[in-house]
């Protein structure tokens, strides 16, 4: 296992505790050696989603969907995203991006 596997799956353990914000210093060191590594950024989504984050969370949540565009989960992560980001500030855009990734993995899905 390389050294950013064994250093996400420490992360992990620090999200499964509910450490979000040394989880998310240590997944943005990730990140700065890999910014392409997909388990990072989706770790990310999850630990600003639960800190209330919204606006980072998306960054990254969408990070992802453009680093691997084939993947379907990617976007159905992503519309969950976009739906927490809704309940959390009550921006309209959100619903609508909610729906346009959800969409987008149901065409993927259907292939």
């Amino acid at each position: 296992m390389s050294d950013i596997h064994a250093q996400y799956n420490e992360v992990e353990k620090l999200i499964d505790d509910e450490k979000f914000d040394e989880a998310a210093a240590e997944l943005e060191k990730i990140l700065a050696e890999d910014d392409t590594f997909v388990l990072a950024h989706l770790a990310l989504a999850r630990v600003y989603t639960k800190t209330g984050d919204h606006e980072k969370a998306v960054k990254h949540g969408e990070r992802v969907c453009e680093l691997e565009p084939e993947d379907a989960f990617n976007f159905t992560a992503m519309s969950v995203t976009y739906q927490k980001a809704w309940a959390g500030t009550q921006d309209q855009e959100y619903i609508r991006k909610a729906e346009d990734a959800m969409a987008r993995a149901q065409q993927l899905n259907a292939r």
